[in-house]
């Protein structure tokens, strides 16, 4: 970013709500981010809690008035659950209709009838990878590992041979891809493209979720050499494997907003006229709340019409969905608010104003404190959100694509290396049967796995792009 583009979103932005200079904005930023760490790691107070709580003590100390804090904060909240919360609900119904449907269950056994010997830990990663595109990582996790422990049972496989490949899918899609609510919120705070985002998401994810999946499973399974646990291994009752839905309509329902979003990134490519009637058309079907509603709605016909649900069932089924994403909706909307509260505060500004002569580039940065907050507490939407607003007026400069990279650079950071405050590590490890040093050896090394060659993926993008 040149000299002349900082002095100019200097004149553009708007009046900081504090006249504290820059060490008091320094002091306050580390305090509310410490009370946010405190209150997570040693109180466990939730995480919405401690985002108000952290917002409200960055206000304070950096000398604002606190009315005007409580304003920031709200307006912040407001515009993100605006922005982001419709997209959350319609993945959280789609989520819930491919799993009660037995639609997951369909395309886990087609895949794995497919593959067998040193090919299935790549089938995992497809596996895991089309069902983690819809699935918050919690819900996959659920859905997935019981299917992992099925197949190293029956098939005698290593269990880290076949789950650190599946866990990988998941976790990529989940700190890279949109429509999962961490992307979302970055991309809302940096005003990236979201179907730039997503293709290039994409592109980094498959080679990331290769190296730290197949590749690294394989260091994994002789590191740690365990059995699948007999009490976690489910039994699944075969009168459910006669009414699902079809191989070919549940794939197609789960990729449905992919494709839709990737068309309209592209057709915008292309096209590159806002007046041009099909850019006008390919710009309503392909924004995200629209492709995620068809996706529901066609999931209706393709998913719980062949697996026998009736009308009545359905309206159970949306708010049986909706009921667990509560917690998710307030954390990232208090984040939203926390980023607000840094741009008023002028924290925005002032990371402009120190780093416009840094060396670091914007991308390496944004993924060292999204890095940072990760480590301190533990929850990889807390660290998206958070260095999302610090670094969002480091985008205003930015071009389309450098943008998207600005949301993967974030994404990729707040992955690093899982573990006791981060509540997937002791889900995968109760899962898995392991003990804390191997869980460290398995799980968290293949999410810093992700984490740095994401990171490193995406600043070599944007030396070329």
């Amino acid at each position: 970013m040149t000299r002349l583009s900082v002095e100019m979103l200097a004149a553009d932005a708007p009046e900081p709500i504090t006249s504290a200079g820059h060490a008091q904005l320094g002091i306050a930023v580390l305090a509310g981010i410490a009370v946010i760490v405190l209150l997570i790691t040693k109180f466990k107070l939730h995480a919405f809690l401690s985002l108000t709580i952290g917002s409200l003590a960055l206000g304070a100390i950096a000398g604002a008035p606190l009315d005007k804090v409580l304003t920031s904060f709200s307006a912040g909240l407001g515009t993100t659950v605006a922005g982001v919360g419709v997209l959350i609900a319609l993945g959280a119904i789609l989520g819930k209709m491919l799993a009660d449907s037995g639609g997951a269950d369909q395309i886990v056994d087609t895949i794995l009838a497919k593959a067998g010997g040193r090919s299935m830990p790549w089938a995992m990663v497809l596996i895991a990878s089309v069902i983690g595109l819809p699935l918050f990582f919690e819900v996959g996790i659920v859905l997935l590992i019981p299917v992992v422990l099925m197949v190293a049972k029956r098939g005698n496989y290593s269990l880290m041979r076949i789950g650190i490949p599946a866990l990988a899918g998941l976790s990529v899609m989940h700190g890279l891809v949109p429509p999962h609510p961490g992307p979302l919120v970055a991309i809302d705070a940096v005003g990236a493209d979201l179907g730039v985002t997503l293709a290039l998401g994409v592109l980094v994810a498959i080679p990331t979720v290769i190296i730290a999946g197949p590749v690294f499973s394989k260091y994994a399974a002789r590191w740690v050499d365990v059995p699948a646990p007999e009490k976690m291994i489910p039994q699944r009752p075969s009168e459910e494997l006669d009414r699902r839905p079809g191989f070919g309509a549940t794939l197609f329902t789960v990729l449905l907003p992919v494709i839709l979003m990737l068309a309209k990134a592209l057709v915008d490519i292309v096209v590159d006229d806002p007046e041009n009637p099909a850019q006008r058309v390919f710009d309503v079907i392909g924004a995200p709340l629209i492709a995620l509603l068809a996706s529901v709605l066609v999931g209706i016909f393709t998913l719980l019409r062949p697996a026998g649900f009736s009308k009545e069932r359905l309206s159970p089924l949306v708010e049986k969905s909706l009921m667990p994403i509560a917690g998710i909706l307030l954390i990232v909307g208090a984040g939203g608010g926390f980023k607000q509260t840094l741009i008023d505060t002028g924290v925005g500004q002032m990371v402009l104003d120190v780093s416009k002569d840094w060396a670091i580039p914007a991308l390496l940065l944004a993924w060292l404190i999204a890095v940072v907050i990760r480590l301190a507490t533990g929850s990889a939407t807390v660290a998206t959100v958070s260095a999302a607003g610090l670094v969002a007026p480091l985008a205003a400069d930015m071009s389309t694509t450098h943008a998207a990279l600005l949301v993967l650079a974030i994404g990729a950071g707040s992955l690093f290396f899982s573990h006791v405050n981060d509540a997937g590590f002791w889900l995968v490890k109760e899962y898995f049967g392991l003990s804390v040093g191997q869980n460290i050896k398995t799980w968290s090394v293949m999410e810093t796995i992700i984490s740095v060659v994401a990171g490193g993926l995406v600043l070599l993008l944007s030396l070329v792009i």
